[in-house]
């Protein structure tokens, strides 16, 4: 499998090989990137997460997510365990984990303390391939903690 993963990512710099998005085997790996909107607060976000195949068709997604809101910073870290029960070409997944957010709710001219909130998040989302090299990742959460919102993620996923 090392072995595999070396000579792939070799043709990849190389610009002559393709790698296949469709499997969800142990040891695979995807890299996230993508946008979050919540339907609460409609805040917007960016963030990035590394998904980790630790068996056939379980995944470990740890992801960080800087939001926007209209006052303040916040942010969020999660820890999400996923289940695939498709594969192929679109991939259908159900996730549950830890997440936690960090909020600072700034005003102007004082500079707010920082809290965090400690919770779980539970969703389902799906992984489309749109060529070799890339996917689109969706998802639809919610989570238990402040500020106890529903969201929708997009994004890109490059597997390794």
């Amino acid at each position: 499998m090392k072995k595999a993963l070396v000579i792939s990512l070799i043709l990849v710099v190389c610009g002559t090989g393709k790698l296949i998005a469709q499997t969800q085997e142990q040891g695979d790996v995807r890299v996230h990137a993508f946008g979050t909107y919540g339907l609460r607060w409609k805040n917007f976000g960016t963030g990035v997460g590394l998904e980790y195949f630790f068996v056939d068709q379980f995944a470990i997604k740890p992801s960080y997510t800087r939001i926007f809101p209209r006052v303040g910073t916040a942010s969020n870290f999660s820890m999400d365990l996923r289940y695939y029960v498709s594969g192929g070409p679109s991939q259908l997944y159900f996730m549950a984990g830890y997440s936690q957010n960090w909020e600072t709710p700034n005003t102007a001219g004082n500079p707010g303390v920082t809290r965090n909130f400690k919770g779980a998040n539970v969703g389902v989302g799906a992984y489309i391939r749109l060529v070799d090299w890339v996917g689109l990742s969706t998802e639809f959460r919610v989570q238990s903690q402040s500020p106890r919102e529903a969201g929708f993620r997009f994004g890109l996923a490059f597997p390794l």
